[in-house]
């Protein structure tokens, strides 16, 4: 059959409301002939959502989307998709993601999706394409499912611990509703009472200039005024002690072994609004944490491990939730005592 006649089938499929198998098949014939034509691609990510192949709607929405970055049925139904995903997928943290070639559905029940807590490729698709407010809408059932499990962990209890000493509330290191857009492509979460204080922090970001997606898990200083925030002139005094005492730390006893952690844990630093300084080698960036004077007008600064996109295993341990929560894990474990310290001494 032949592109005109295909394109005509599947626009009376859609009038008739029919996003099934046969209207699948046809898409996808006229998808592989007319390779941009984003309405083919539209219609069959549309009925790969019906049948419940989301990860195979994803796919077809990134095509789409490369195509033409301002298809808002494209964007709306890459949303509809991960909300389905999260919404479909078994809880646990250890529940398996469904592959392209695990289509089977049991009867009365769901098909799995992305697994809560897992950060894979439909999700940075959706944090990079939809506006901040959606993607923070439709990928927080998972980030949120991610802080739950994280919290469960021995690390978390110390925190909390560390700060009840100090006379500061909490019970738990995340509380519910503690992820933020931090603007285009960038999700991120820190510790509860947090705002003006070393922060225990987790950052996701999927921007389009950096060429990769990447997750962060390290100690974070905001130090940027805003007038939303109570306390704010006391609040940016108080989290500048803080990085003053950290860089103190850092300046003695923690100059080798902070080099030496980042240089086996892919550390690496980040300050005011640019990427992680990857081209700065691990002395010469606990050099500059040590040096730096302009804190304040950076606004932040972090230090901490990275996950990216384009490294196939740091691709495989965002995707599974067991491994994620393994990582970050182990990163606070290994940053605990620096940010203990640094908590300490500007009590």
């Amino acid at each position: 059959m032949d592109i005109t006649s295909l394109e005509q089938k599947a626009i009376d499929f859609a009038k008739r409301g029919d996003f099934g198998a046969e209207a699948k098949h046809v898409n996808e014939e006229l998808a592989k002939l007319a390779p941009a034509n984003q309405g083919a691609w539209t219609r069959l990510a549309r009925c790969n959502i019906e049948l419940g192949l989301l990860d195979d709607a994803n796919v077809a929405l990134e095509t789409v989307l490369q195509l033409n970055p301002q298809n808002m049925i494209a964007r709306s139904l890459l949303q509809e998709s991960i909300r389905r995903e999260v919404r479909l997928s078994p809880a646990g943290p250890a529940a398996k993601r469904t592959t392209r070639s695990s289509k089977t559905k049991k009867a009365g029940g769901p098909v799995a999706g992305a697994v809560r807590g897992g950060f894979g490729r439909a999700q940075f698709a959706a944090l990079q394409q939809l506006a901040p407010s959606s993607a923070l809408e439709s990928l927080g059932p998972a980030v949120e499912a991610l802080l739950m499990s994280i919290n469960e962990r021995p690390f978390a209890a110390k925190v909390v611990e560390a700060r009840n000493r100090a006379g500061q509330s909490g019970s738990k290191l995340f509380r519910r509703n503690s992820f933020n857009a931090g603007g285009e492509g960038h999700l991120y979460a820190f510790h509860h009472g947090g705002r003006w204080e070393p922060q225990i922090n987790l950052g996701f970001y999927s921007v389009s200039s950096w060429g990769r997606s990447a997750i962060r898990a390290g100690i974070g200083f905001n130090l940027m005024a805003s007038g939303a925030d109570r306390d704010g002139d006391s609040g940016q005094e108080r989290i500048a002690a803080y990085y003053e005492a950290f860089q103190q730390m850092v300046s003695t006893e923690w100059r080798e072994l902070l080099t030496d952690w980042m240089a086996g844990n892919a550390g690496f630093l980040q300050y005011a609004d640019r990427q992680p300084a990857v081209d700065m080698l691990p002395k010469d960036a606990v050099e500059w944490l040590i040096t730096n004077r302009n804190a304040v007008e950076q606004g932040w600064v972090f230090v901490g491990a990275w996950l990216f996109s384009d490294r196939p295993q740091d691709a495989e341990t965002m995707d599974d939730p067991t491994k994620l929560v393994k990582w970050i894990e182990q990163t606070f474990n290994d940053l605990l005592p620096l940010w203990a310290s640094a908590y300490r001494a500007a009590q």
